[in-house]
């Protein structure tokens, strides 16, 4: 995965490494982490319901921030919550 970062100057970015592709959704807890940008709760909600459906997990919990240049201050208890998470930035 190639990660560009926004900085002047900045071009490629430094990544650590992914966490390991889980080998089934079925029975986990599918997160949805919100950025409050228009309509992305409502997307990646039913993005996840859908998910949830298609492979048997276990269901969806979401979270939303109050802004999307805001830090996710809820992060702990997303990791601790869920299994996988949805999240996305877009205009």
């Amino acid at each position: 995965m190639n990660v560009w970062s926004p900085f002047p100057g900045g071009g490629r970015a430094q990544i650590g490494r992914l966490a390991p592709r889980k080998p089934s959704l079925a029975g986990l807890t599918i997160g949805v982490l919100d950025n409050s940008k228009p309509n992305a709760g409502v997307l990646l909600h039913r993005v996840a319901e859908l998910l949830a459906q298609k492979t048997g997990a276990a269901g969806v919990r979401g979270w939303r921030k109050p802004g999307a240049s805001r830090p996710a201050e809820m992060i702990d208890d997303i990791a601790k919550s869920a299994h996988v998470v949805l999240t996305g930035s877009a205009d």
